[in-house]
This record gives structure tokens, sequence and C-alpha cells, in this order.
């Protein structure tokens, strides 16, 4: 296990790694069989090291009102909820929720993905952003990418331009960089 970013960009600390490694717990065939979902919640109750991961995912990023500061901070439902709206604090920035289909109210942008094990649609309300804006995108898993590639699209179609995408865990394995050539994706940790 390892942190990582982009090639050619600086990796998180190691010691930041090692806090989420031993706090992460694998629950095998969830929510299907052969999957190896990893659970979070064990590092979310712990408040020094959620602190920690918020500090991280946050980490070199400009904050709102600097010239290329982050306006918003788009999180994927649901677990990217509870990562980005403390990231969108840390920068003073706006807090954008991407939901599952159905769980707007108002006009959306959709977008359907693939993922592991299905396919899903996921949607932004068409206000959520403003054209021009800068918005870092924070999820728990980068996994296959579809996601967080889904997420790119819907804030592109609003306008705004993507300035990264933090996540927690990447399962590299699963090769989601590959759907995210033009886009800095920024790991606190690579299994």
């Amino acid at each position: 296990m390892r942190p990582a970013d982009t090639p050619g960009q600086p990796g998180p600390d190691s010691e930041l790694a090692a806090l989420i490694v031993v706090r992460i717990r694998d629950i095998a065939d969830y929510p299907r069989p052969g999957v190896l979902f990893k659970d979070i919640t064990p590092l979310l109750a712990d408040g020094a090291a959620f602190s920690a991961v918020v500090t991280g995912l946050a980490a070199g990023q400009l904050r709102r009102g600097e010239p290329g500061g982050v306006d918003k901070v788009a999180g994927i439902e649901a677990r990217g909820f509870i990562l980005a709206a403390p990231v969108a604090l840390a920068l003073g920035a706006g807090f954008v929720p991407v939901r599952k289909q159905g769980k707007l109210p108002g006009p959306t942008y959709a977008q359907s993905y693939d993922l592991e094990y299905g396919n899903a649609t996921i949607e932004v309300r068409q206000d959520a952003f403003a054209p021009g804006e800068q918005v870092l995108i924070v999820d728990d898993v980068l996994a296959t990418g579809g996601t967080a590639a889904a997420t790119a699209e819907l804030v592109r179609k609003a306008g705004a331009e993507v300035t990264g995408i933090a996540v927690l865990l990447e399962l590299s394995f699963l090769a989601g960089r590959d759907k995210l050539p033009d886009t800095l994706v920024r790991s606190l940790l690579v299994v």
C-alpha cells in the first residue's frame, strides 16, 4: 500500500497513509458476492484520523478567493458527502452534493456510468455551478473510475472546471485513473 498522486505530482505523506490503513476494515462479499468492501466507518469514528484525512484531501488546493482557488467542492453520494463537506469548509468553498438519480429537486444534469458491479446514474442540480467556477471533486474510493468520470462530466456540463479529484483510497487493480487521463487525481492511499 502506498500514497500516490498523478505521476509527476508530489505524493501525500506516508504517515497519513499508515494512519488510514489501520482504520479501514475489509468486509467480504458486500454489497454483492465477490466484492471486497472497504469500510471507512472506523476511520470516521476517530476524530484525529478524520481530521488528518480532511487536511490531506484539502492539501495542495488553493482556498476560495485566491487566484485559481477552489470555488466549490463536489461530494459524491454517499460517503463522499462525509469527506467533501469538511474539505469545502477547510477551503472556504461551497459544497455541492452529487446524488443518485431522482434524489434532487428541480432541474438536473444526469450522467450514467458503469461501476465494478453494475451501472448507475448520478445527478447534480443545473444551478449548482456557475460557468468558470473551479471545482474539486471528493470521494471516498476511486475504483473503476466511472463515478469520478461521470461527476467530472456533470461539472463540465454546468460550465465549471474540474481542478482535480481527491480520494481517500484508490483501488489500483481496478485502473480507475485510466478513465481520468486529463485530470489531476490525488489519493491518500493506493492499494
